[in-house]
């Protein structure tokens, strides 16, 4: 890999790491049941964390298009941190509810601008066909992250409670934002740095109008989505391990194997990205039929299913990513991932509207579906590169 692209992936990486280092990750959910939310209240919170980021999600797109996307993940630090210190300052439905305004916005500034900065960084050094590998690299290293803040946050809990445990979230945010603002800033692949002069309404309109331009495209923005949705299971495991008899100062240790299997999952990545459709809605299938079983377990043993489907989910989610990262040619890269983050948000609100209804069995009879529709949404998003390669 070029010098260039080599600096980019480093401080990329140092960035993911201390972005992921946010112990409270793994204790928040039970934050809220211990200040007197009920099942209800809880994903009402959810909910709303998800809307305010279907609304913010397209325009901090355009911003990262507009201005850097160094600048876009330097914000969404500070915005993060602002939302931990809400909850900890007031432990209510109201700072709940003002925590998670301040984090969906502070997220909205990472998704597009990330992805874009990577792969761009990569085209520009003429390496983007690597993006699958070093993306999900970069993934995976975070999700490790996420295993040492996990570990980390049972005996955080035991000397300092939930004050501690997000004290030290809020300093990993801000360390983040001074370490995003070291990233380079790339060559946009498909333009040049004459783009930054076009207004921010212009960068918008045409990110949307970009993203809704081919089928293919459209396609591909579908299917990245409604899979990044299923991430938003994720905020129930707490939950779920309460539920089938975990203890709550165990709930961080008995989860642990879930981002270590993901990252397993998202390194993977680099070679899955030359399998086939099929073999890739095979692999979510298999994870929905794990979920299946865990629900039907409804015991600690069930976590096992549950580590093992986002193993598999992880490896077919970088890989839908970097198929929308080829077959996006505009120059407002990351107002176009952003219109596919619109979609994640839209997935989550159904997510969150499904375990409400029918908890974990309805949520795995979704990714079954999912599963099923992948095949040919994947086939349909890499004809561009079957039409290049003819």
């Amino acid at each position: 890999m070029p010098p260039d692209a080599r600096h980019l992936v480093r401080l990329t990486a140092g960035w993911a790491l201390l972005a992921d280092f946010i112990p409270l990750y793994a204790v928040y959910a039970l934050l809220f049941a211990d200040h007197g939310m009920s099942d209800a209240q809880i994903s009402a919170l959810f909910a709303l964390w998800s809307v305010v980021g279907v609304l913010a999600e397209i325009p901090s797109g355009a911003v990262a298009d507009r201005f850097t996307r160094r600048s876009s993940l330097v914000t969404s630090g500070v915005f993060q941190a602002a939302g931990y210190l809400t909850w900890l300052a007031q432990p209510s439905f109201a700072g709940f509810a003002a925590g998670f305004v301040l984090w969906a916005i502070g997220g909205s500034f990472v998704s597009g601008a990330l992805e874009a900065l990577v792969y761009d960084g990569l085209a520009a050094d003429g390496v983007a066909d690597r993006y699958a590998e070093v993306y999900g690299r970069i993934s995976a290293l975070g999700l490790l992250t996420q295993v040492a803040a996990t570990a980390l946050a049972a005996p955080l809990f035991v000397v300092g409670e939930y004050r501690l445990v997000g004290g030290v979230s809020v300093a990993a945010c801000l360390a983040s934002s001074l370490v995003a603002a070291r990233l380079p800033e790339p060559l946009r692949a498909g333009g040049g740095d004459d783009e930054d002069d076009r207004g921010y309404l212009t960068l918008l309109r045409t990110g949307i109008k970009d993203a809704a331009s081919t089928p293919a495209m459209r396609t591909a923005i579908v299917a990245v989505g409604l899979l990044s949705g299923v991430d938003a299971f994720e905020e129930y495991v707490p939950l779920l391990a309460r539920n089938w008899g975990v203890p709550t100062g165990a709930t961080p240790l008995a989860t642990i194997g879930i981002p270590v299997v993901a990252a397993l999952g998202a390194a993977y990545a680099g070679r899955a990205d030359r399998l086939r459709p099929p073999v890739l809605g095979a692999m979510l299938g298999a994870g929905g039929f794990l979920l299946v079983a865990a629900a039907i377990a409804a015991r600690p043993a069930g976590l096992i299913g549950v580590t093992l489907f986002y193993g598999l989910y992880r490896v077919v989610w970088v890989v839908a990513g970097a198929r929308l990262q080829q077959e996006i040619e505009s120059t407002a890269r990351a107002t176009v991932t952003s219109v596919a983050g619109f979609g994640t948000e839209l997935a989550a609100l159904l997510l969150f509207a499904a375990w409400a209804i029918g908890g974990l069995p309805l949520t795995a009879a979704g990714v079954l579906l999912l599963a099923a529709a992948l095949p040919r949404w994947l086939k349909m998003a890499g004809r561009r590169d079957a039409r290049e390669g003819a």
